[in-house]
């Protein structure tokens, strides 16, 4: 399935990002009707076919639709919009493990409404893309983490060593609806269009307890906050209400009365000052108490670099001494949560409950969590990171191989590291990059 913007969507998409930024105090009246043009309808549904997922409420599936006919099923849900007679779903939730043992919620809107979400997505995206500061990374089109990552660092090197380590508490869940709506207002001033948003925003919440009972909640229609994670449409809206701090940031003088530069990812973000890092700690809880958000006052602190390290983005800050050189520089590498997450999750692959799977099933998966791993975590200074992991795999999966096939010992001789990596396939993060020509790290 190819996820090639069609080139009609693709000029729709050029002509609003065109217009926003030629003119930034214009408000766009009429784009509810690109919402259901063939095109972006069948667009939407292709991008969400391709992120996957399970069915809603409604029990609708993807592989439902196909067999109902997908033409046939955009053509009808085109005619709601057309008439105005689409009416959301509530919205699935399940909860999430988080590495501290506390779970996360996750919405999960019925197919139907999020092919409708992304449809929106692809006409508001571009207009708000021409708005949002160049401090935000996530969600954006030719934007990643490694950029936000990269930017922590640089501002490191230029003396901005007193870090503003902040943390948010529940995010997604308390932006405001009135001021969140004001801010899609500045831009959109097209009723329909504004009216599908908040739809979303009071959709309620269906659960299953764990007695399997079914209930509803309406909270946030009834505190007026929150945007359902998991929803297409939730990431920009994310942006375009923390784009009121990140502005409002600039727009009070704090970044350069300060010398403090905000990188944003999200709902993380951490503030590198050249001094002064208590001012812009004491500025940002301010800033944050009138935009309504709650900043979790045990997680956030300042880091004074070099002495201290701080995470971000999965990634540790601090001074790195070159094992070749003996410089020291400021750098980053993967962080020992994560190490430790993954290699967790190794371990309980490899445990006495897969044992009856065959080897080649078992490498496979471990196969794919491990490129997916090395393709994010292979920056800064990765090396020690990945002879960790490696060694802690081929530990692991000896055990595993010796218990399945009943051998003895731990493994080093029947399996040796030539054996697991040439004859088995086990991919080792530290051999493959090195074969990539990948940098110990940047000067």
């Amino acid at each position: 399935m190819s996820l090639r913007t069609p080139t009609s969507v693709q000029k729709l998409q050029t002509a609003l990002h065109g217009k926003a930024k030629e003119t930034p105090g214009y408000r766009f009246y009429a784009l509810y009707d690109k919402v259901y043009r063939a095109d972006v309808l069948s667009c939407a549904f292709t991008r969400c076919r391709a992120n996957g997922g399970v069915a809603g409420v409604d029990g609708q599936t993807f592989e439902d639709i196909e067999a109902y006919g997908r033409e046939r099923w955009l053509s009808e849900l085109a005619d709601q919009l057309r008439n105005k007679t689409y009416c959301s779903q509530a919205v699935r939730r399940v909860w999430l493990p988080k590495p501290d043992g506390k779970q996360r919620p996750l919405g999960i809107p019925t197919v139907q409404d999020r092919v409708v979400q992304m449809a929106v997505m692809l006409v508001l995206e571009p207009i708000f893309e021409a708005d949002l500061t160049p401090e935000q990374y996530a969600y954006r089109p030719g934007r990643s983490a490694h950029e936000a990552v990269e930017q922590v660092r640089e501002w490191l090197r230029t003396g901005h060593t007193q870090v503003v380590d902040a943390d948010l508490s529940g995010y997604f869940d308390s932006i405001p609806h009135a001021e969140l709506m004001r801010s899609v207002a500045r831009r959109v001033s097209d009723g329909a269009m504004l009216a599908l948003i908040k739809q979303w925003l009071v959709t309620p919440v269906e659960e299953t307890d764990t007695r399997g009972k079914v209930r509803r909640t309406n909270r946030n229609q009834d505190e007026r906050r929150g945007t359902p994670q998991g929803a297409p449409i939730s990431p920009l809206l994310s942006n375009l209400y923390m784009r009121r701090f990140l502005l409002g940031w600039k727009v009070l003088g704090h970044e350069r009365r300060l010398n403090a530069h905000i990188v944003n990812y999200a709902d993380d973000f951490v503030i590198c000052c050249r001094g002064n890092a208590e001012a812009a700690l004491t500025a940002m809880q301010a800033m944050m108490k009138q935009l309504k958000l709650t900043v979790n006052e045990a997680k956030t602190h300042i880091c004074r670099l070099p002495e201290e390290t701080f995470d971000f983005l999965g990634f540790t800050f601090g001074r790195y001494h070159s094992p070749r050189t003996g410089r020291a520089s400021m750098q980053y590498w993967p962080s020992r949560k994560r190490i430790t997450r993954l290699c967790d999750v190794v371990s309980e692959k490899t445990s006495r409950r897969w044992l009856f799977l065959e080897v080649a099933e078992r490498i496979a998966t471990l196969n794919r969590m491990l490129v997916g791993w090395r393709n994010y975590f292979a920056q800064g200074v990765f090396w020690k990171a990945f002879r960790i992991v490696d060694r802690h795999v081929w530990l692991r999966l000896r055990r595993w191989l010796c218990r399945k096939h009943k051998v003895r010992g731990t493994g080093g001789d029947t399996y040796p590291l030539d054996h697991l990596y040439g004859v088995l396939g086990v991919v080792s993060l530290e051999r493959t990059v090195r074969r990539q020509g990948l940098p110990r790290a940047k000067p």
